[in-house]
């Protein structure tokens, strides 16, 4: 008789007495949490590959040759597996683990940044040995580094969980930080004379496990429990990446990205995550300034308000509403929009445009639209756009990733090479104003029509330069 059942999907597992159902393949430090059993760890994070390097999320596994400690961040789930995250010697080598790293590691917490809400802070409390038979002295460094304008690096509080050094490497691709002196000195460190002029480099300071890296903008300005945040939405491009804004003393200090798996991952670029500095910039205008006998002076809002309706008031009562023309412009918001929108009904003003020839056609919005996800799942990718890395950073990790992992086939058009020229299946190069022509013999070519024919297909769109309007060419 032929067994007709459907195969398995999922594995089961005994998790601290709890009956669990993974995925093959999963990996047990996952496997655990989602059941509720916590694993602690350093070096592991979900969006980067395994490297067991700090060795902290030890757990005792049994299975068919008898009991053994595992590193549950490289070690996947199996048939059966029974495990156990607070057994006696699981607890023990947390515990030795827990004392090695902390040997060399300064007792900065009343002064780094990172104190409050540090993993190896909680976890030394949580899963730590409670004293050091380690009496030496600890390793010194120059205290800290400026590796670039924007992070610092402290060595001797690093303790090499590669996360940092996996996050340059794997996910931004700018390798710009590594470990050096291999050995007992071993430490991360940029290479000599380069600084570490990442457009992503304030992520590795948020994963940073421990105060290693800091970031000069948020250097001694306040403790975790002094912060008052709110969820919000970076605006500094279109991706429209996940925030969290935090506050002390009503005064911004920090943005940090949330990890949202339809758009950012967590991850955000620098200009992003340090922009908050212009906020209270002193080079910002503060006020309204309205001229006064030739020179630009401060007003209250109400006086310059005043002013600008006068002066609309006396060029229509002169001349009519059609001597005044409203053009708006692509990077403006929406609200920005509708606001002059409904002050031209008000006014009774026609001459009108929602863009200085900016932005994409009208007519492009009324294309089937697809989110940042849909994008990267696609099995094409199509960019007539600016390069992503200096205009929408966050994507272009994104479609990295997917490029990297074979996921996605990237075909840039462009008039010349953007960040994602080294991951792209094909890069066609074309004049400014001459896209149209090439893209149409890019689509006729049979090996071009084979690739589009394999799934789901994106574009991604964008003007680069006025060139490529054919107002303009």
């Amino acid at each position: 008789m032929t067994d007709t059942a459907a195969p398995k999907t999922t594995v089961s597992i005994t998790v601290d007495g709890r009956a669990v159902e993974a995925k093959p393949g999963e990996l047990l430090i996952n496997a655990c949490e989602q059941s509720g059993s916590f694993v602690p760890h350093f070096c592991y994070h979900p969006r980067m590959s395994a490297v067991g390097m700090c060795r902290q999320c030890i757990v005792e596994v049994e299975g068919p040759r008898g009991k053994a400690l595992v590193v549950s961040c490289m070690t996947p789930v199996a048939e059966g597996q029974v495990v156990s995250t607070t057994s006696e010697p699981a607890k023990r080598a947390q515990e030795g683990v827990l004392e090695l790293l902390l040997a060399n590691h300064p007792l900065d917490c009343p002064v780094c940044d990172k104190g409050g809400e540090c993993p190896l802070q909680d976890q030394a409390f949580s899963h730590g040995p409670g004293e050091s038979r380690y009496v030496e002295e600890k390793r010194h460094y120059e205290k800290p580094i400026p590796i670039s304008d924007l992070v610092f690096l402290d060595r001797e509080r690093c303790i090499l969980c590669d996360r940092c050094t996996r996050f340059a490497s794997e996910v931004a691709g700018d390798p710009l930080i590594s470990f050096t002196s291999r050995g007992n000195n071993t430490q991360v460190m940029t290479f000599p004379d380069e600084p570490f002029s990442s457009y992503f480099s304030g992520n590795t300071v948020q994963i940073c496990p421990v105060g290693a890296l800091t970031a000069s903008p948020y250097r001694f300005k306040a403790r975790p429990w002094d912060l008052e945040q709110v969820e919000s939405t970076c605006t500094t491009c279109s991706v429209g990446c996940r925030t969290v804004v935090q506050s002390s003393r009503d005064e911004l200090v920090r943005y940090q990205g949330v990890d949202i798996e339809s758009v950012n991952w967590g991850w955000l670029c620098d200009r992003g995550r340090f922009n908050f500095e212009s906020v209270n910039s002193k080079n910002r205008v503060h006020a309204p300034l309205v001229r006064k006998d030739g020179e630009l002076v401060d007003a209250t809002w109400s006086s310059a308000l005043d002013a600008a309706g006068r002066i609309l008031r006396t060029v229509i009562n002169d001349k009519g509403p059609d001597a005044v023309a409203i053009i708006g412009g692509a990077r403006g918001s929406n609200e920005d929009a509708f606001a002059w929108a409904k002050l031209a009904d008000a006014l009774g003003i026609t001459a009108r445009d929602s863009q200085l020839g900016d932005g994409m056609p009208a007519e492009v919005f009324a294309l089937p639209q697809a989110t940042i996800a849909e994008v990267c799942a696609a099995r094409t990718v199509l960019l007539l756009a600016p390069d992503l890395k200096e205009e929408l950073p966050v994507l272009y990790l994104r479609l990295r990733d997917a490029a990297e992992k074979r996921q996605t086939r990237i075909i840039e058009v462009s008039p010349r090479a953007t960040g994602l020229a080294d991951y792209a299946w094909k890069s066609v190069r074309h004049d400014p104003g001459d896209q149209p022509r090439v893209v149409s013999e890019l689509l006729a070519s049979p090996e071009v029509a084979a690739q589009l024919a394999l799934g789901n297909v994106a574009v991604v769109m964008g003007r680069g330069n006025l060139a490529e309007s054919p107002e303009f060419s």
